[in-house]
């Protein structure tokens, strides 16, 4: 059965006109909920959503929920470039985007169910919301909603993030392998998914029989900006011998990287020929004082993307299994690091043989 026969059985089994049917099937704005509710029931069982989702959105509204700060380039660069690639993935639908500040905990339900319950709210998406009361009123108000860079504890909401802890072991196994071994991670937790960073960088040592020792070999800063991680840094070197010191320091963000280079050219320390310095995050800064970054770069963009194909799978399926989709990193590699040697792993003492 072909599209213009499936839209004229729609019609037929649902008492409504062709037009009426294709406007439904095409997300056009000018038709009632109640219509687009029967048409969109007989449009599963004839199995039309399965060969339209990916390239339509059958909806007309989508509330965007994130902390205020995402909506401002300048206090949150990641979250305002997610919601940017949102914005580019719905280009091509008939939708209108709405937004809501709301605290990534302890956030205010009432609002939230205010915004949820609106007629024009057909859908929603949450950004970086980690309250579980959010999410389980979410899920109960039966409403399409998609996490981002977030995750339901409950495996209710389907969710697109990075892959925080595989970011974290992949920034640390290329340092290692460039030879080094005493390296510095200069790095924010202010979030949970900052710790699952650091649990891929301790487990990238662990494969390569490397220490961590905290008091070497991290260095905590209250927040993602340059001047926070510049007096960080500077403290930590005042303190640290000169044989102590890092080869390498990687960074938990571009600016926490300028930050550590305004601290070592301060020190008289350069780089990368004394210490080197990698950063997590995404293209803010491409050079730190004209020293090109290496750097690898978490998805944001492609989160909204991601996002929305998503929502597309959510609406033509809303009884599938919810799921948590990991988005990679992407490695840029430039002059901030600089290669010591082959990187020989060292053989673990304490390990039993296997063989005789």
């Amino acid at each position: 059965m072909n599209g213009k026969l499936k839209i004229k059985e729609i019609a037929a089994q649902t008492g409504l006109s062709i037009s009426t049917v294709s406007r439904v099937l095409s997300g056009k704005f000018n038709t009632s909920e109640k219509a687009k509710q029967r048409v969109m029931a007989c449009a599963r069982e004839y199995g039309v959503l399965d060969d339209i989702a990916s390239g339509r959105l059958l909806i007309n509204g989508i509330m965007v929920f994130a902390p205020s700060r995402a909506f401002d380039s300048r206090s949150d660069i990641f979250y305002y470039k997610v919601i940017q690639g949102l914005v580019n993935a719905l280009t091509p639908h008939e939708v209108r985007l709405r937004y809501c500040g709301l605290e990534e905990n302890n956030s205010d339900a009432a609002l939230f169910l205010e915004k949820m319950n609106d007629p024009l709210t057909e859908a929603a998406l949450l950004i970086g919301i980690d309250d579980p009361y959010i999410h389980a009123l979410a899920a109960d108000l039966g409403k399409p909603c998609i996490l981002i860079n977030s995750y339901d504890r409950k495996m209710r909401l389907p969710s697109v993030s990075p892959d925080h802890r595989l970011v974290g072991e992949v920034a640390m196994h290329y340092l290692i392998e460039q030879g080094h071994h005493k390296i510095l991670n200069l790095v924010c937790l202010r979030r949970y998914t900052m710790e699952w960073r650091l649990q891929g960088i301790r487990e990238a040592l662990n494969a390569h029989n490397l220490p961590f020792d905290e008091s070497r070999h991290l260095l905590l800063a209250n927040g993602f900006s340059a001047a926070e991680s510049e007096r960080a840094l500077t403290e930590f070197l005042a303190h640290c011998p000169n044989d102590l010191r890092p080869t390498a320091i990687l960074a938990g963000g571009d600016f926490m990287a300028l930050g550590a280079m305004n601290a070592l050219q301060h020190a008289g320390i350069r780089v990368p020929q004394d210490i080197s310095i990698m950063s997590i995050d995404g293209f803010n800064l491409l050079a730190l004082h004209d020293i090109a970054l290496t750097s690898l770069h978490v998805p944001r963009y492609e989160l909204g993307e991601e996002a929305i194909r998503l929502l597309q799978q959510r609406l033509a399926s809303p009884l599938r299994p919810a799921s948590n989709i990991l988005l990679h990193g992407t490695m840029a590699l430039n002059a901030s690091v600089k290669r010591l040697r082959a990187s020989r792993t060292p053989a673990r003492g304490d390990e039993e043989k296997l063989y005789d």
